[in-house]
C-alpha cells in the first residue's frame, strides 16, 4: 500500500509539472507570434504583481539571501558542494518526509520489540528497493523527463544524489533493524553469524556496503578531488549493489524484485541509447576526425567533423571520448558553435560540385579550459604539439537536452563568465538570425563577458567575427567585455559603439535596470559561468521583479 502511495505521490507531481511545462510552453509561444509584428510589445513588458512575487520568493529564490550555485570551497582541494534552491530544498524535504512516515506510520510500539523491528525492516527494505526506480531515471543521460517536464539535467542531477542519499539510509536502517531484532533474541555474535551464514541476508549485506561505500565516495569533496577515479568505484558499486540486491530478493522470492527488473531495464536502455547514438553520429562516412587547438589561457578548441551530423540547437551539450587522452571515460561540454566545414586535417574538398555536396561534413567546436584530469591532460598534449595543433580521433555522444530556446523575449540579456562564453554564443548567432528572418520577438540583445585577460578573447574570435558581420546585427546586438584582471588600461580599447570594452567587473543590477528602463517585450536573462556571478545575477534579477516582466535562466552543470 505505501508503495502506491509513494507512486501517486511521485505521478502526481509529474502531472503537475507537465502541466506547467505545457502552460509556459504555451505562453511563450504566443507571445512569440503576437509580438512578431510590435517593436514595443508593451503588453508582454508589464510584470504581474503575484507572479512576481512567486518568482521572486520561490521559484528562483535560493535558500538564503543569496548563495545557490557558488560552491563551499574550503581550501583549492576541497569543495563541499553548493546549495538548492527553496523549490527543490522543500521537494526534497518533503519526499524524505514521506519516506520516513511510511516507515514508522501505524506500528502499534506497545507491542513485542522484534515485531516492531521487523515491520521497519521489511518497510525501510521495500522503500530502498522502490526508490532505486527513479534513483536510476533521474541518473541517465537519456532521461524522457528532462524533455517532457522541462527540467534541467542538473536538477535531475541534484535530485539523483538526494535519492541516492535516501536510498543509503533505508538500506542501513534495513539491516540494522534486523541485526538488533536478532540480537536482542541471541545476542550480537549470533546475529552476525546468521548474516554471513545464511546466503540471501549475505548477499543483501553485501548490497548494503556497496550502498555506504557510494554513499561515502559520492560526497562532494571525493567527488570533486578524484572525479575519474570517482566515476569508475561509482559504477563498479552500483553494479554491485544491484547484483548483490537481485540475489537477497530472488533467493527469498520477495515480491520487491520486480522494481529491480526496472532498474536493470532503465539501466540497459539508458546505456544501449548512448552506444546507439554515439555509433549513428561517429561510425560511417569516414568516421570522425578532430582538430585541438591549445588557446591562450589554458584552454583548447576543440573541432569535430562528425560522420552525421545532427540538428543543432543552442544551449546543447555532448559527451566525449577520446582514447588518446582518457582511454574510455566521457566528459561533458557545451556545444558552443555548428556550421558546414572544411576537415579539420586540412583536406580538400573537391572541384566537382557533385563531389563537393557529397561530401560536406558538419563541424562542432568546443571550449575545453584545462584544469585537472582530462581537461588537463588534453590542454597538455595540444599545447606540446607542433604549432599547438593536433588531430585526433574523438567519439562524440550527443546531443543532450536543446536547452532553453529565447525566441520569445523582446529583450535578451545573455551573461558569461569566462568558458560561460560557450553557451551565449549560439544563442547570440541564433536570435540575430531569427531577427533579421522575422521569427523571433528579439528586438535587443545585450551579451556581457566577463574574462580575466583580454587574451581569452581568442577562445570564440573566428565565431565572434563571423556574428559581427551578420546582416542587421548592429541594429540589434550589443556586447560588453569585462576584464577583471587587465595587464594594463592600454590593453582595453572599445573596437566601436556596439562592442564595448571595460576594466574591472560588471555591476550586474546597474546593467539589468538600464536595459529595463527602455525595456521592448518580456525580459529573458541567462546566466552561465562561474557560481558567483550566476548568484549574483539570480539575485539581481529577483531584485527586479517588480519592476517590469523578467524571466531567469540559469545554465549549470553541477557534478
Amino acid at each position: 500500500m505505501m508503495t502506491q502511495y509513494l507512486f501517486i505521490i511521485l505521478g502526481s507531481l509529474s502531472v503537475v509539472l507537465a502541466i506547467w511545462r505545457f502552460t509556459t510552453v504555451l505562453i511563450r509561444y504566443v507571445r512569440t507570434v503576437t509580438s512578431l509584428n510590435n517593436d514595443t510589445q508593451r503588453y508582454f513588458a508589464i510584470g504581474n504583481e503575484k507572479w512576481a512575487f512567486f518568482k521572486k520568493n520561490f521559484q528562483y529564490a535560493p535558500i538564503f539571501s543569496k548563495r545557490h550555485n557558488r560552491e563551499f570551497q574550503l581550501s583549492s582541494a576541497i569543495n563541499v558542494g553548493t546549495l538548492p534552491t527553496r523549490l527543490q530544498l522543500v521537494f526534497l524535504m518533503a519526499y524524505f518526509a514521506t519516506n520516513v512516515a511510511f516507515c514508522v506510520i501505524t506500528i502499534d510500539y506497545s507491542g513485542p520489540f522484534r515485531t516492531v523491528a521487523a515491520l521497519v525492516r521489511n518497510r525501510s527494505g521495500y522503500l530502498a528497493v522502490v526508490n532505486m526506480v527513479p534513483l536510476f531515471v533521474f541518473a541517465g543521460r537519456n532521461n524522457p523527463l528532462i524533455k517532457l517536464l522541462g527540467i534541467s539535467f542538473d536538477t535531475f542531477n541534484l535530485l539523483h544524489r538526494w535519492l541516492g542519499r535516501i536510498v543509503v539510509l533505508e538500506s542501513l536502517v534495513h539491516t540494522m533493524a534486523f541485526l538488533v531484532s536478532s540480537a536482542s533474541a541471541s545476542g550480537w555474535s549470533a546475529a552476525f553469524s546468521k548474516m554471513f551464514a545464511v546466503p540471501y541476508m549475505l548477499w543483501g549485506f553485501i548490497a548494503t556496503v556497496a550502498f555506504v561505500i557510494i554513499g561515502i565516495q559520492a560526497s562532494s569533496i571525493f567527488r570533486h578531488a578524484y572525479y575519474e577515479t570517482f566515476k569508475v568505484i561509482h559504477i563498479m558499486m552500483a553494479i554491485a549493489s544491484i547484483i548483490g540486491l537481485w540475489y537477497h530478493l530472488d533467493l527469498k522470492h520477495l515480491p520487491q524484485i520486480k522494481y529491480l527488473y526496472a532498474v536493470v531495464a532503465l539501466w540497459g536502455f539508458d546505456r544501449a541509447a548512448r552506444f546507439l547514438r554515439m555509433a549513428y553520429h561517429n561510425f560511417g562516412s569516414g568516421g570522425t576526425k578532430t582538430l585541438v587547438e591549445a588557446l591562450p589561457g589554458g584552454a583548447c578548441r576543440v573541432t569535430v567533423t562528425m560522420a552525421r551530423p545532427w540538428a543543432f540547437k543552442p544551449g546543447q551539450h555532448a559527451y566525449l571520448y577520446m582514447p588518446s587522452v582518457s582511454l574510455w571515460q566521457s566528459h561533458p561540454f557545451t556545444v558552443a558553435w555548428s556550421e558546414e566545414a572544411d576537415r579539420p586535417d586540412g583536406e580538400k574538398l573537391p572541384m566537382n560540385r557533385h563531389d563537393a555536396l557529397a561530401s560536406q561534413k558538419t563541424t562542432y567546436s568546443f571550449v575545453i579550459r584545462g584544469r585537472t584530469g582530462f581537461t588537463g591532460d588534453l590542454y597538455a598534449k595540444a599545447s606540446a604539439a607542433v604549432g599547438g595543433r593536433m588531430v585526433t580521433r574523438c567519439l562524440v555522444e550527443g546531443p543532450y537536452t536543446g536547452g532553453h530556446q529565447m525566441h520569445s523575449y523582446g529583450t535578451v540579456m545573455l551573461f558569461a563568465g569566462g568558458v560561460g562564453i560557450t553557451q551565449a554564443v549560439p544563442h547570440v548567432r541564433d536570435l540575430v538570425a531569427a531577427y533579421n528572418n522575422g521569427t523571433a520577438a528579439v528586438r535587443k540583445i545585450v551579451l556581457v563577458w566577463v574574462i580575466q585577460t583580454p587574451e581569452h578573447l581568442e577562445w570564440i574570435r573566428p565565431w565572434m567575427t563571423e556574428i559581427l558581420a551578420m546582416e542587421k546585427r548592429r541594429e540589434v546586438l550589443r556586447i560588453m567585455l569585462f576584464v577583471s584582471r587587465p595587464r594594463s588600461h592600454k590593453e582595453i580599447h572599445s573596437p566601436s559603439s556596439t562592442v564595448q570594452m571595460f576594466p574591472g567587473r560588471p555591476n550586474i543590477d546597474t546593467l539589468i535596470g538600464i536595459e529595463m528602463e527602455n525595456q521592448v517585450g518580456t525580459l529573458g536573462v541567462s546566466v552561465c559561468g562561474p557560481g558567483a556571478l550566476s548568484d549574483e545575477v539570480r539575485r539581481s534579477v529577483r531584485n527586479k521583479q517588480y519592476h517590469g516582466n523578467v524571466e531567469f535562466h540559469e545554465e549549470a552543470f553541477s557534478w
